[in-house]
């Protein structure tokens, strides 16, 4: 070596030691080669460890939840409703299954599984990582692990079970053949419907054995088992529908992919809508309601179904029993005791729904849901396929208070506030032209707001709409617990008839939320729901402001005028202060009465379903003629609500308001008060009615011009089950009106 080489190699040690130094010795200990080494060494003990656990972890008998443990149901009280732990479960060889329609669920969930080592090693680290952080379950598991999850193991989400999960589906690759493992799978999930295996399963959603399933059956079967409640296509929202269509074109691409499936046989090939749900064996009565009714609330917390339907949990509901009894009896001697199905078809076709809320708690402590659920499965209580008609009227109210509105003329809308209430009057001020029918084509002329709602006179309440805006009186109704996806719920004047569709514990809800001073409420059946140590989190029925308070007890105090004065008379209770709403939608297809005292909320529905679920009219239900909200649904109402506050005191609405059923409105508007009022007039340009859902009548009793003169106070015709005069008919929203002295509350 040269003399500068041996320079420089002194110079470059200097430097080397110069920098050691500086750093300190720590850094000798995290060289690139130490980290290897530290990297290594990690992955030897971890592979040692795997290793022993290989060993010492058996492949174990089947687990007692394959078989399904029971789910207790309680009352409020904490006494056993019900329970449920027979499984809906037929297993069937794989020689019955056929072919395609086994590799339906392979294309589905684990098109790799005929290769694959039994395990997903990233899907199964991913769960891990995610299951020590707390962050919910990870899909990613192999056919073999869920089978093993399914029959071997417990539905508890923790690593020491996603471990023995990963050693024992390795354990059974390596023991078991792919088609035995296949068929366990296959006859051990669950598919919604309360179904078990995918024999329960065809006949649940096709009536068939499952070596009739076709193959595009097949794929709507192995797609449901990703969310069996959301992808149920009787059940399922437009958004789950469009989910399980993508789905099952994604089973039936990968089936092409793999060769199982010809292109030309996938061209052809259309989504197989399943039959309606059919009753359970075993959830008859109400019970059968309440526990469909619980689960949808638990399952939207966040419940796992597959865990849940496994057993092993007690839920305890916000039913009451001594409310519930008075429900169900009121029911039956205001209605169904007077039904005779065998001489009167429509009788056959009467369904009620009722919801009655606590409004602080936002409980439900008694639901009907209908028949039973073994004879009717569809809950009456929560379907929301009918129209609310003119329960939907306060609303446009409270809009109005809680905007601030006024009628075209700059008039602030009040109780007092004066329009016209002359029969098919075209709205003003609307690009839509509406022209509604009131009751019977009844014509009131100048009537203030508060006799409006008493006696539910549609073309008042259509310009009060148009006057607030229509898209605040539907924010306003969403912001009070309605859908805003309710099928027919447009912003147009025709919402003012309450066109849209809404269940009975919907509008529970909304009153509940009115009686609740504004604050919202959400009613929930389940008080609480527990398995060991697991305890969800539910959310609070009772949560943030939907309206103003002054404008929640005003709205309270026009109705408690409906009950006082007008079509809800019905309901009065001596020295009981009473607020509520009828309801009768087109046709008679629907009668409603939504109303509360300061403790209790209840909504009362009355159906017309005719077969296959078709819409029909209530018209001659108990031999009488037309069925208004006043009538069934209110009678309904009182027998019940005199029952449940049965020994209670007596209570009266603290209301923070000046306007209501005490303020008497002006006895005989002058003319010229309300001529020059463009929300208040009636146009002269003729208009017609916006649908046929809502327009008047082609052959009316009497014209709007020779009505327009009606003394401002209804006709002493009661709203009765009585029929109109055959002569008198009209479309859109119906309400009797009738008057009798006003009792003090």
């Amino acid at each position: 070596m040269g003399r500068a080489e041996e320079r420089r190699a002194r110079q470059k040690s200097a430097r080397r030691a110069k920098r050691a130094a500086k750093t300190g010795g720590i850094r000798r200990f995290f060289t690139w080669k130490w980290v290897l080494g530290y990297v290594l060494g990690l992955g030897a003990l971890l592979v040692g460890a795997f290793f022993v656990l290989y060993l010492l972890v058996e492949v174990p008998p089947a687990n007692a939840a394959a078989k399904a443990e029971a789910n207790i149901y309680k009352y409020s009280d904490g006494t056993i409703m019900a329970k449920t732990g027979d499984v809906n479960r037929e297993s069937v060889p794989l020689s019955k299954i056929p072919k395609k329609v086994q590799h339906t669920f392979v294309a589905a969930e684990n098109k790799d599984f005929y290769g694959d080592s039994g395990v997903s090693f990233t899907g199964t680290a991913r769960g891990l990582i995610n299951t020590a952080l707390g962050r919910g379950k990870q899909g990613g598991s192999t056919i073999t692990q869920q089978y093993v999850k399914n029959y071997y193991l417990s539905q508890e989400q923790t690593v020491s079970r996603k471990l023995k999960e990963l050693v024992i589906s390795l354990k059974v690759d390596q023991q078991k053949s792919k088609d035995y493992i296949l068929a366990g799978y296959i006859n051990t999930s669950y598919y919604g419907r309360g179904a078990y295996g995918v024999q329960a399963a065809a006949r649940a959603y096709y009536d068939k054995d499952v070596e009739d399933l076709s193959v595009e059956q097949g794929a709507y079967l192995a797609s449901v088992l990703q969310a069996p409640s959301q992808y149920d296509w009787a059940a399922a929202g437009p958004n789950g529908k469009r989910l399980v269509k993508a789905r099952w074109n994604y089973v039936l691409d990968n089936m092409v992919e793999k060769d199982w499936l010809s292109k030309s046989e996938r061209e052809g090939m259309k989504f197989p809508v399943p039959i309606e749900p059919r009753p359970i064996p075993g959830l008859d009565g109400q019970a059968g309601y309440f526990i469909e009714a619980a689960k949808k609330e638990l399952f939207k917390a966040g419940v796992d179904e597959n865990e849940f339907e496994a057993g092993g949990w007690t839920v305890t509901l916000n039913i009451d029993k001594k409310k519930q009894k008075a429900l169900e009896k009121a029911v039956r001697t205001e209605l169904t005791s007077k039904l005779d199905p065998k001489k009167r078809k429509v009788d056959k076709e009467a369904q009620v729904g009722a919801v009655s809320v606590d409004p602080k708690s936002g409980g439900i402590v008694a639901m009907y849901g209908g028949a039973g659920a073994t004879e009717h499965y569809f809950n009456n209580a929560t379907r929301s396929d009918y129209q609310p008609a003119s329960t939907f009227k306060p609303l446009i109210l409270a809009s109005a208070l809680e905007n601030g509105s006024s009628t075209q003329d700059g008039s602030p809308i009040t109780a007092s506030t004066i329009y016209d209430g002359t029969s098919r009057r075209p709205v003003k001020g609307s690009l839509t032209g509406f022209a509604p029918p009131n009751e019977d084509n009844k014509s009131y002329g100048p009537i203030s707001v508060q006799k409006a709602m008493n006696n539910s006179v549609n073309s008042v309440f259509a310009q009060m709409a148009v006057d607030v805006g229509l898209d605040k009186v539907k924010n306003t109704a969403i912001d009070l617990g309605m859908n805003k996806d309710a099928g027919g719920f447009d912003v147009r004047p025709a919402m003012s008839l309450g066109v849209m569709g809404a269940s009975p514990k919907e509008m529970a809800g909304v009153y509940a939320t009115l009686d609740n001073h504004g604050k919202k409420v959400t009613p929930a059946i389940v008080k609480s729901a527990e398995k060991g140590d697991e305890r969800p989190q539910l959310p609070d029925p009772t949560n943030g402001q939907a309206i103003s308070r002054g404008a929640a007890d005003s709205v309270t105090s026009v109705l408690t005028g409906v009950v006082d004065d007008g079509t809800g008379q019905a309901v009065r209770q001596q020295g009981q202060a009473v607020a509520g709403k009828t309801g009768t939608s087109d046709d008679n297809k629907s009668a409603w009465f939504s109303g509360y005292t300061p403790d209790l909320v209840t909504s009362v529905g009355m159906f017309g379903e005719g077969e296959k679920g078709k819409q029909v009219s209530l018209k001659g239900t108990a031999g009488g003629g037309r069925v208004n909200g006043g009538d069934f649904p209110a009678r309904i109402w009182a027998a019940y609500t005199q029952s449940a506050l049965s020994g209670e005191k007596a209570s009266k609405f603290d209301l923070d308001t000046d306007m209501g059923a005490a303020v008497k409105p002006p006895s005989s508007p002058s003319t010229s008060a309300t001529s020059e009022s463009p929300s208040s007039s009636p146009s002269s340009s003729p208009s017609n009615s916006e649908s046929p859902s809502s327009s008047p009548s082609s052959s009316p009793s009497s014209s709007a011009s020779s009505s327009a003169s009606s003394s401002a106070s209804p006709s002493g015709d009661a709203d009765s089950p009585s029929p109109p005069d055959p002569s008198s008919s009209a479309s859109g929203d119906d309400e009797g009106g009738g008057v009798l002295r006003r009792q003090q509350q």
